[in-house]
């Protein structure tokens, strides 16, 4: 009997039998050097309508085995639920699905022109359009800022280290390029299944820009953190090398790294800005390497 059936009719056993089975299967793919992280605590749950293609490579990206049957689960595991609406994310009541949707009014064309980051972003005597600017995010998250950059004309490349935000990702940009909204942003939007700062100094063509909003420790302690975003504070890892992810950036050979950065914040790995652009919150250092 094939091993995803036996979850499928927990019904043989009961949900106590299908649980127990369910952390034998979970432990034993577990990596023993990561048992105590979210991604080995994880639990991959596939229900009717999903893609199963997609929950099983995330299986084995992070060593758990997908389940079939919610029975097996606990209110406290963290969960990454495949259905026939895509991909969420669940833990202890709270749920969130990324959703590029949510972006709309900030795609507005005068407002766009008013974001920051797509200032930022500017190439000094470059026409967006004209040949498309090539920008690479390499610390992507859930795609917003990256979705910005293709409003605005770029053709991002993302990465995105954590497979489990990745694999939002991957669902939120799936519907994204069916929505009549988004889909042309979209569609400029390309997420690479690689670490960012391994892939950078490979990049060819060199790109445009260079795009870096790592996360920092301080982000944790925020009060502002809206509810469904404290799940993926779990997955979020703080950048625990600075030096590399700019290293590897300026490596790309781009004509400008911009850093997101908080408003007060330090420079990333020390190193002064060409100039900064600041908002209330938070500021954009930008870096225009010497040619």
């Amino acid at each position: 009997m094939d091993e995803r059936d036996s979850f499928r009719r927990p019904s043989q056993r009961g949900c106590d039998g299908a649980r127990a089975l369910a952390e034998r299967n979970a432990h034993a793919s577990a990596p023993a050097d990561s048992a105590d992280t979210a991604l080995s605590l994880a639990r991959i749950l596939v229900l009717p309508g999903a893609d199963e293609d997609a929950a099983e490579r995330l299986g084995a990206k992070i060593g758990v085995a997908p389940l079939y049957d919610e029975c097996v689960l606990d209110s406290s595991d963290l969960v990454v639920r495949f259905d026939a609406d895509g991909v969420s994310l669940q833990r202890g009541g709270l749920s969130m699905r990324a959703d590029l949707a949510a972006m709309l009014p900030r795609l507005k064309a005068g407002r766009l022109n008013r974001e920051l980051l797509v200032r930022a972003a500017r190439i000094k005597g470059a026409q967006v359009g004209e040949s498309p600017l090539r920008a690479v995010d390499a610390t992507a998250g859930l795609g917003e800022d990256a979705l910005l950059l293709a409003a605005a004309g770029f053709e991002v490349m993302l990465f995105e280290r954590d497979p489990i935000i990745a694999a939002l990702l991957a669902d939120s940009l799936r519907r994204a390029r069916e929505h009549p909204q988004l889909a042309d942003a979209a569609s400029r939007m390309h997420l690479a299944g690689a670490d960012s700062v391994e892939a950078m100094p490979a990049i060819d063509p060199a790109p445009d820009v260079v795009y870096l909003d790592p996360m920092f420790p301080e982000r944790r302690k925020s009060a502002a953190v809206k509810k469904k975003f404290q799940l993926i504070h779990y997955l979020e890892h703080p950048c625990d090398d600075q030096e590399a992810l700019m290293r590897a950036a300026l490596a790309a050979h781009p004509r400008k790294v911009v850093v997101k950065r908080p408003v007060k914040g330090p420079y990333l790995a020390g190193i002064k800005p060409s100039y900064s652009l600041a908002g209330k919150s938070v500021r954009y250092d930008c870096i225009v390497p010497v040619q």
